[in-house]
């Protein structure tokens, strides 16, 4: 793998950290980053770091695409949605107005009160600011966690967590779909850590010069995602993979 493609492929692991992650940080510099960028008060770039190496830049007008602009993952994943969908980690709400200009039933769930605030500006008509693990009050046909949003999870505790907490928020027949990477090429020589899972990565953001606390993420590879998916009682179906490793999956109960 190319240093280049490697690059494309951080950007696309690392984009959809910013308003999950507000899970488990107090300031909320990736929201902020993202109102300013709606409003035009401020082009400040906004930072991920890992332990992999140097910050990687997160382009924040990835989270106001059209449908036009979108990859073939995510078109993708559109096009399997039915019913009424939650759109989870919805960040600036690109997904769901897309989805809402179909003339679906969607809701725009966001833990950042400023992703929030674009959201509603934006014309999305359903928005929940509210962390998944809290939200109790509606059921869905599908629902929906794209730009890698499956890695709020953390770890993979943290993902058996929540493919209990989707089971409770799905109607029958209901659909969980996401998409995830193999992030194995970023350990060289193949030496992965022994003290975790190699997929779990730790992280902060920067922004204006002010800086998180450090969080974890979680990339999933094909086969421990489909391990665990069935241990839970659940059944994978791989949808799409691309160029760059990353694939679209979608869950349904056994």
């Amino acid at each position: 793998m190319t240093k280049k493609s490697v690059q494309r492929d951080l950007d696309a692991f690392f984009i959809n950290f910013i308003f999950a992650a507000s899970l488990l940080i107090m300031i909320d510099l990736p929201g902020l980053a993202i109102k300013n960028f709606h409003q035009k008060t401020s082009r400040a770039k906004l930072y991920v770091h890992d332990t992999f190496g140097p910050r990687v830049e997160m382009p924040i007008s990835l989270y106001f695409r059209n449908e036009k602009q979108l990859p073939k993952l995510e078109k993708k994943a559109l096009g399997l949605c039915q019913g009424k969908v939650l759109d989870i980690g919805a960040g600036a709400g690109s997904h769901a107005l897309i989805l809402q200009n179909k003339n679906f039933d969607v809701v725009g769930l966001e833990i950042s009160p400023a992703a929030c605030e674009v959201m509603k500006d934006r014309g999305l008509k359903n928005v929940i600011c509210e962390d998944i693990f809290k939200f109790n009050d509606e059921k869905f046909d599908t629902l929906l966690l794209l730009m890698n949003g499956i890695g709020l999870c953390g770890d993979l505790e943290g993902f058996r967590k929540f493919l209990k907490k989707a089971e409770t928020l799905l109607n029958e027949n209901g659909i969980l779909i996401f998409d995830s990477s193999d992030i194995n090429y970023m350990y060289e020589d193949d030496i992965f850590p022994t003290d975790r899972y190699y997929g779990e990565v730790t992280c902060s953001y920067e922004y204006q010069k002010e800086v998180t606390d450090w969080f974890k993420w979680l990339y999933l590879d094909q086969e421990t995602l489909e391990k665990i998916a069935t241990e839970e009682g659940w059944k994978s179906e791989l949808i799409f993979r691309d160029e760059n490793d990353q694939y679209l999956v979608k869950l349904s109960k056994k």
